[in-house]
């Protein structure tokens, strides 16, 4: 696969050179190219944003420097070509890897206040946000989509296993990870980790992942894929935190009257 990024500031992009991106790389898994949008500004001054049309703060990128480095760096007929834009559609694990299967990606940065809407009309593939926040630019975003999808390449990790066991990839968060030493600060290893019995531990995996979900992130449950085994025990948390209670139920009159047809305060005690 090749991943192209279209940015102001490639030197944001130095991660992609460590790590398992850089494993990646070098074995030929992923091709990630990153290209300077100014190097595609026509004028002298290398101008890639300008004022708004209507008014207001800010500057905006200009298409024709997108557009220009768009199609040098074209290498098939029809890239994905994707937009880093809080008005996109939330990233993903399920999109990761809808855009795992492309022979091509190219993700365009968004800086200032944003791209010129008719680069977006022309070319754009899809806008993709990684969140409901506010970020300076698209880099940071691009980096986690190139990341989270060259993790997903078939060769990119050490075990072909690694990934489809990573959190997610089952629609349930990852179970919790311990290394050695068994007994750190007091806080030890869970015994079954240590037992030997790969089915035990198998059973207890899944139960943390269905418990971390449930309290963190539940609408994942939705859509995740469970068995009657799941159901039982996502009952059995349901169950325990239910809080029993008492209900009392007292009944008062007023006004009270003493023998002498006098009001009278009241009072409940012992209830």
């Amino acid at each position: 696969m090749n991943i192209t990024i279209l940015t102001l500031f490639p030197d944001m992009f130095a991660p992609l050179s460590h790590s398992m991106i850089k494993r990646a790389r070098a074995a030929h898994v992923a091709e990630i190219n990153v290209v300077n949008i100014r190097d595609y500004a026509a004028d002298k001054h290398h101008t890639t944003d300008e004022r708004l049309y209507g008014g207001g703060s800010g500057m905006v990128l200009k298409p024709e420097p997108l557009a220009a480095a768009l199609t040098a760096c074209r290498k098939t007929a029809s890239p994905r070509i994707i937009v880093t834009s809080p008005a996109g559609r939330p990233f993903s694990q399920k999109l990761a890897e809808e855009l795992a299967r492309e022979e091509q990606l190219i993700i365009v940065c968004g800086h200032y206040e944003g791209i010129d809407q008719r680069f977006i009309d022309r070319y754009a593939s899809d806008l993709i946000s990684l969140g409901d926040f506010v970020m300076t630019g698209g880099e940071i975003a691009a980096l986690a989509i190139a990341d989270s999808v060259t993790r997903l390449l078939p060769g990119a990790l050490g075990g072909e296993r690694a990934a489809e066991e990573e959190s997610f990839s089952e629609g349930l968060l990852e179970y919790p990870q311990y290394t050695r030493p068994p007994v750190f600060e007091g806080l030890e290893v869970p015994q079954v980790l240590q037992s030997g019995n790969h089915a035990a531990i198998a059973r207890w995996r899944r139960r943390q992942s269905l418990a971390l979900t449930y309290r963190n992130r539940p609408e994942l449950l939705m859509t995740a894929p469970l068995d009657d085994a799941d159901a039982a025990y996502l009952a059995q948390l349901r169950a325990a935190e239910e809080k029993p209670y008492r209900l009392h139920a007292a009944l008062l009159h007023y006004p009270v009257y003493n023998k002498k047809k006098q009001v009278i305060n009241t009072s409940l005690t012992n209830l």
